[in-house]
């Protein structure tokens, strides 16, 4: 868990976006795509948004391991702290980052995510 968190940390107050030096690749890629059959709407905001997701499904699991089966809300509500704070963290001293809603937005999902994952080997199948 604490090198996830160093990962995280490291990824979110990097001084510029962390995928700057592959961005034309991504781009390059996602044209390929849809020259060989991908929807239109595979853009690299659809892509940014899912990596987004992804980078925080480990929170809500990490939540709900430590909490249980009744902190799954915790988990969420720690997605969404982070995620406001690494935010509010690019807009006020990373002038080369882009703090957005949709961040927020996506990285709270991959902590609800991760949530229902952690959830899973929780669940009880005992009778009351």
């Amino acid at each position: 868990m604490l090198v996830y968190l160093v990962v995280l940390a490291l990824i979110a107050f990097w001084p510029v976006p962390v995928d700057r030096n592959a961005y034309e690749s991504l781009l390059a890629l996602i044209d390929w795509l849809q020259v060989h059959g991908a929807p239109e709407w595979v853009r690299y905001s659809l892509v940014e948004f899912i990596a987004n997701i992804v980078l925080f499904v480990p929170v809500g699991l990490f939540v709900v391991i430590m909490a249980g089966r009744r902190g799954w809300w915790l988990a969420v509500l720690a997605g969404f702290a982070a995620s406001c704070t690494i935010e509010l963290g690019q807009l006020i001293f990373l002038p080369d980052r882009f703090a957005t809603l949709a961040d927020v937005l996506a990285n709270t999902l991959g902590a609800a995510v991760g949530a229902v994952l952690g959830l899973v080997p929780l669940r009880s199948d005992r009778p009351r």
